[in-house]
């Protein structure tokens, strides 16, 4: 099992019972990586030689005293929070505490929740500097320190790289991750990254969410005992306890119900969950990272999304660019799959003709990489002659039919869903030699593949540019 938090926290009582009570109460809830002192004098030696998250100071002990120690402790180790717990309940002394350092302060007997609650906000706390500081040593750096880590994702694109650096900021991090992205963005590949860099020792576990009852995603998620229900011959353990120490990820979680949405609250909140017939608490470490091609804002106005929720996944969030964003990654990407496909179907690599390339940055690509990726297979499987044809791209990249006099009136109520205006509308003459121009560069000046975007033939374009060059030189 996975420690949490990264750094122990070390708990100073001299009543072995409250010490006992303390780790019980902390691991209840999900924290697990406790060092306990029961000598006073021995703290400031101990704190020299290992390095801690925080520090349950109480203040009544023999030798030396929670007050006396505690100005100590922060003019030595003044990064080091403490919370005081005490059966101390005077406000003097609490604010004696306070103004000498203290960062929170706690009264004997500490209800459950109240313990867990301080002490996960004071690792969140120290967790959000150190992502600060981190965040900026990598905007002045500007280097990654662990490009292996991103090697399955093909990309030369400064605002992929940009991404790669905060993930690599948040990875061990034990908060949970939102990726969002358009679909074929490669949020999974996203989602291994953070696994692999976060260095925890379990599985990633990946769960798509879409289609599942509530029924369904708790017994896939939680897993049942014998008998939970009639088909439930043996028990089985969730995914939950096959992601332990390691990284669960929910794909498509737009896709859940308000129901299970619930039961995901409650898990990432509490840590904890129970099988399907089970009336035993189980809890869980896995570290859970969630992705959606859902506008979840929207979500939220409609009710389908709880806010809750919604504030409890984005405590980290990566936003994945469509391919569309970064088409300078299509020569790069475009070779790899060549590369892939050509293994895969057994073939020899095929030579790209020079017209790919322009032809691929002028599409939209609206299914992203992963549509990419199933265009060259297809082209691959197809292939017979050296030079690679172009034929089955063009296919799948002008199949669309033209706008019918009947599709209008979707354009005149949403007239920004294909075209973009000005305060200043251009007029017909503008507007033809305006759509000319942006047709050939995006092709990159190929008269071939900016003809095919306009839905004219090349000859068409070709009297266009000459009849819009005579009347450039005449004026």
């Amino acid at each position: 099992m996975a420690l949490f938090p990264n750094l122990p926290i070390m708990i100073v009582d001299d009543e072995e019972s409250a010490l006992e009570s303390f780790e019980t109460t902390l691991r209840l809830g999900g924290i697990n990586n406790i060092l306990k002192c029961k000598d006073s004098r021995k703290v400031l030696s101990i704190i020299t030689e290992r390095k801690i998250e925080c520090m349950l100071l109480d203040i009544s002990m023999p030798h030396i005293s929670g007050l006396e120690l505690l100005p100590k402790l922060k003019e030595d180790f003044p990064n080091i929070p403490i919370i005081i717990i005490t059966g101390i309940d005077e406000v003097d002394t609490a604010v004696e505490c306070m103004r000498n350092g203290a960062d929170d302060y706690m009264v004997k007997p500490v209800e459950k929740n109240r313990l867990i609650s301080g002490v996960k906000l004071v690792i969140e706390l120290e967790e959000m500097k150190k992502n600060y500081s981190l965040l900026r040593q990598q905007f002045f750096s500007d280097k990654l320190e662990h490009p292996d880590a991103f090697a399955e994702i093909i990309t030369a694109s400064p605002s992929m790289k940009s991404i790669f650096q905060y993930i690599e900021v948040i990875a061990s991090s034990p908060e949970p991750v939102l990726i969002t992205g358009e679909t074929g963005v490669g949020k999974e590949l996203i989602a291994k990254a953070i696994h692999n860099l976060s260095k925890r020792e379990g599985n990633f576990v990946a769960v798509n969410v879409a289609g599942l009852d509530d029924h369904i995603f708790s017994d896939t998620l939680f897993g049942h005992e014998k008998g939970a229900f009639t088909d439930a011959h043996h028990a089985r353990s969730g995914m939950i306890e096959q992601a332990s120490g390691g990284t669960l990820f929910l794909d498509e979680i737009g896709e859940l119900s308000i129901t299970s949405q619930v039961k995901l609250l409650r898990l990432l909140q509490e840590y904890e969950y129970y099988p399907l017939g089970s009336d035993i608490l189980k809890y869980s470490d896995a570290r859970v990272v969630i992705a959606t091609n859902h506008e979840l804002e929207t979500m939220l106005e409609s009710g389908q999304f709880r806010k809750d929720l919604y504030h409890r996944i984005r405590v980290h969030q990566v936003h994945v660019p469509p391919l569309r964003e970064h088409l300078e990654d299509i020569p790069l990407l475009a070779d790899h799959f060549l590369e892939q496909a050509s293994k895969k179907l057994q073939k020899k690599k095929p030579t790209a003709p020079k017209e790919l390339i322009p032809l691929l940055q002028a599409y939209h690509f609206p299914g992203n990489v992963r549509e990419l990726q199933g265009m060259v297979f297809n082209a691959v499987s197809t292939h017979k002659s050296k030079v690679l044809s172009l034929d089955s791209f063009k296919a799948t990249m002008f199949k669309q039919e033209d706008l019918k006099v009947s599709d209008l009136s979707q354009f005149i109520d949403d007239p920004g869903s294909l075209v973009t205006f000005s305060s200043k509308l251009p007029t017909l003459k503008q507007a033809d030699r305006l759509l000319t121009a942006e047709a050939m560069r995006r092709a990159k000046k190929n008269q071939a593949i900016a003809a095919r975007m306009l839905g004219i033939s090349r000859q068409a374009l070709n009297n266009r540019l000459k009849l819009f060059k005579q009347k450039l030189i005449k004026t």
